[in-house]
Parts: C-alpha cells; sequence; structure tokens
C-alpha cells in the first residue's frame, strides 16, 4: 500500500474539492438543450422515413457525431465508475459526482435531439447503438483512485477536443454552436480534475506520476466499447478530428507541463524509472505522429494533381 492510500487521499483533499467545486459552480453557465435544436426543421418519421439523402452532414460528420453520442450515452456506467472512485459520502466529493453527472446528461439529450431532429443520421441506427453501447457498459478496471483522476484529466480534454473539431468539421453552424457548448462543458470538467490531481502531486508525487504515466501509455477513449469502433476512429482520425497528432500536441502535453510532471524532484526510484518510460513512450507517439502526417500529406499531394 502506498504512503498516500495509507493518509486517505479523498480525505486529504476535502478541502481542496470543496473549493474547487465553489469555483466550478461561479464559472458553469446554465443552458438549456432545447436553446440549441432547430425544432422546425422536424418532421414525423412515420409519414416520412428516413433516408440518407435527409443528412445535413458529410459521411465523417455523421461518424464523429455517432461516435460522440453514443460515448455520451454510456453516463450510466461512468457515473457509476466516478462514484465509485470517488463519491465519499455527505463530502464535497460526492456533491461533485452529482453535479457532473448532471452537467454531462445535457450533452446526450442535445446531440440526439440534433441528429434526429435535422434526419442527420438514421435513427434506427442511433437508437440500436445506444442500446448496445449500454448494454456492453463502460468498466474503468479497477483504477484506484489517482488513477482514475489522472484518466477523467485526460479524458475530459481529449472529449473537449473531439467535440469541438467535430462542430468546425460539420460545415453546419447548428451544429457548430451545440458542439460548441458541450466542449466549454468538458473544459470546466477537466480543469476541476486536473486541479485536483495536482494538489495530490503535492502530497504524494511519485504515486500521483505513477498513477499518470499508467495513464498516458494505457490510455483509451471510454467509446471503445461500441460496435466498429476501430473504424470509426479511423475515419475521424484520417478527416483530422481527433488523431495521433492531437492527443499528443493537444491532450497529453498540455496537462503533462500543467502538472510539471519532468520538473518533480524526490521522487522514488520506481516513479523516476516510470517517468524514463513515458518519455520514450511520448517519443514514440510523436515520431508515429509524423509518419501519419507523412502519409496524409502525400495523399493529399496525389489528390491535388489529379484534378
Amino acid at each position: 500500500m502506498s504512503v498516500i492510500e495509507e493518509r486517505d487521499l479523498l480525505g486529504e483533499l476535502e478541502p481542496v474539492v470543496e473549493e474547487l467545486l465553489e469555483r466550478h459552480l461561479r464559472m458553469a453557465k446554465e443552458w438549456f438543450p432545447h436553446d440549441y435544436i432547430p425544432y422546425s426543421l422536424g418532421r414525423d418519421f412515420d409519414k416520412e422515413p428516413w433516408t440518407p439523402d435527409h443528412s445535413r452532414l458529410t459521411g465523417v460528420a455523421q461518424t464523429a457525431f455517432e461516435v460522440n453520442l453514443l460515448t455520451e450515452d454510456n453516463l450510466p456506467s461512468y457515473h457509476r465508475e466516478i462514484h465509485r472512485m470517488f463519491g465519499r459520502k455527505d463530502s464535497p466529493w460526492n456533491a461533485w459526482v452529482h453535479r457532473w453527472t448532471a452537467e454531462e446528461g445535457r450533452h446526450a439529450i442535445v446531440l440526439r435531439d440534433y441528429l434526429v431532429v435535422t434526419r442527420a443520421v438514421d435513427p434506427v441506427a442511433l437508437e440500436r447503438g445506444r442500446v448496445q453501447i449500454m448494454s456492453t457498459g463502460y468498466e474503468a478496471d479497477q483504477r484506484d483512485t489517482l488513477r482514475g483522476m489522472a484518466y477523467v484529466s485526460f479524458q475530459e480534454l481529449a472529449t473537449r477536443i473531439a467535440h469541438r473539431n467535430t462542430g468546425r468539421y460539420s460545415n453546419d453552424p447548428v451544429a457548430d454552436r451545440i458542439m460548441a457548448r458541450i466542449s466549454a462543458d468538458e473544459n470546466l470538467h477537466m480543469v476541476f480534475y486536473r486541479d485536483a490531481l495536482d494538489a495530490a502531486l503535492e502530497l504524494d508525487p511519485s504515486s500521483a506520476v505513477k498513477a499518470i504515466v499508467a495513464e498516458v501509455i494505457g490510455f483509451e477513449m471510454p467509446g471503445a466499447g461500441m460496435d466498429d469502433y476501430g473504424a470509426k476512429a479511423v475515419t475521424i482520425a484520417k478527416a483530422g478530428i481527433y488523431d495521433l497528432r492531437s492527443h499528443h500536441d493537444d491532450v497529453l502535453w498540455p496537462l503533462l507541463r500543467h502538472w510539471r510532471i519532468f520538473e518533480r524532484e524526490g521522487l522514488d526510484a520506481e516513479a523516476e524509472q516510470r517517468r524514463t518510460e513515458m518519455a520514450q513512450f511520448l517519443d514514440a507517439l510523436d515520431q508515429a505522429a509524423k509518419k501519419i502526417e507523412e502519409k496524409r500529406a502525400r495523399r493529399e499531394a496525389r489528390r491535388a494533381l489529379s484534378v
């Protein structure tokens, strides 16, 4: 058992979490999904069944929106896991978990209403996808508190970027506005977890660094349980909505810099070794991203010549 576990991490962080929750409530903007949906575009499906030509989104944008929504649909599983890791009874942690869940719930509501009202995606396939991913559920592999804080910090930032880029890629101002609104929520959620983990790093830097390294190397988006996720992720990456470069430059490094991971002193031998392994992993990830970029550039050059 680590020093931090013996000292009751959640309990020691309660004063910080209370401050972070109060800050979040001051900064969070109240908004309503119905304000973002063009309901005047809606038509009855029993009178006019959906066909692919109804969509105002391209194929890639359709895929990205579907992945984003189905990821958000699995909120009951995420709530269970977050509550398991942080839901300390009668504490600011518990208040945060429930507030986070309430805010996240709006995301699936507004995305589904937009996609159904505008007929952007086959509603039957969308519903079947929801049932499938919720039936699969989400398991966090029994992450402890520190790894849980590290994972949600990376995940919230990754989701923010994926949502924001999806909106921009859509070429639909309605969709772009929705995704910008959701991304603003995700950013505040990321900041909460980031700063909570920052405080944990001060309490036990070695244990926190090891948790961060584990999540950097083993990170996987929560939507990975949906059918055909691998193929969909490749399609999204090829479009530049979320790829290795985004993950390396816009998710991993901003948080690692904020936490001053490579500047921390006084780590134990295992943490030092793990930090070295993470540096090597980041270099390899950067090289892999460069190869993909070069391949993409060659493909675009060939396409330009053929026009």
